[in-house]
């Protein structure tokens, strides 16, 4: 969800207010996604990176994270949404990671749409937390080196129980994974678009699907249409 920040500066705002533009801008992605029965969509709110900015604009977001818990929970909650947030959350207030279990509890056994936050997040660290994860295993006895494999470590990282990803949305004008879901995205289709993240609506959204739908999917095979 790229260029809140450029999206504040070429109106003359603080960055903040870019930052709460792009929140209204995940609501319309979400609602989109409720619309349009996607199993599931992931927002990357905070990579692990983003804790070089400043530190007066890191507070800014943190109160946003915290404040847009309270205030859409209730709203997930009551649309049928399970909402899972991805990422090191060990790094955060005391206050907001009991923000966040409180909200994946309440919503835990939603059947809906699966909203994941990638906060604090990071495509590596979740690799490298999924290896130590084997690696205990091993170490207890539980798991043999010789049995790990694709499925073993797939078990292990973030949003395992669910398909992966089909299609990457990277707004901003930006042409690159960033570190965002490595794993997950093996054979994902990616679109990119100019468009700010502030300024991202169903039209694009829905250009992106329909992009996806005419792409020819080999899955690392040489078959052709």
């Amino acid at each position: 969800m790229d260029g809140n920040r450029r999206w504040a500066n070429t109106r003359g705002k603080l960055r903040i207010v870019g930052h709460k533009a792009g929140l209204d801008a995940a609501r319309r992605a979400v609602n989109f996604a409720i619309n349009y029965k996607l199993d599931a969509l992931t927002l990357y709110a905070f990579s692990s990176e983003n804790w070089k900015r400043p530190s007066g604009e890191i507070k800014s977001l943190m109160q946003l994270f915290s404040h847009a818990l309270n205030k859409e929970i209730h709203t997930l909650h009551k649309n049928n949404i399970k909402l899972r947030i991805i990422g090191d959350i060990n790094k955060f207030t005391v206050e907001l990671q009991k923000n966040i279990k409180n909200s994946e509890q309440l919503t835990a056994k939603n059947n809906g749409l699966t909203l994941n936050i990638a906060a604090n997040y990071g495509g590596r660290w979740d690799i490298i937390q999924g290896v130590k994860q084997l690696a205990t295993q091993v170490q207890k006895g539980m798991l043999n080196p010789n049995q790990i494999n694709e499925d073993t470590l797939c078990k292990c990282v973030c949003m395992n129980e669910l398909a992966p990803v089909d299609l990457v949305i990277r707004t901003g004008g930006e042409y690159r994974i960033s570190n965002f879901l490595l794993w997950q995205i093996a054979y994902a289709e990616l679109f990119f678009t100019d468009v700010l993240w502030p300024d991202f609506n169903d039209m694009i959204f829905k250009n992106a699907l329909n992009t996806f739908t005419k792409r020819e999917r080999r899955f690392g095979s040489n078959a052709s249409a």
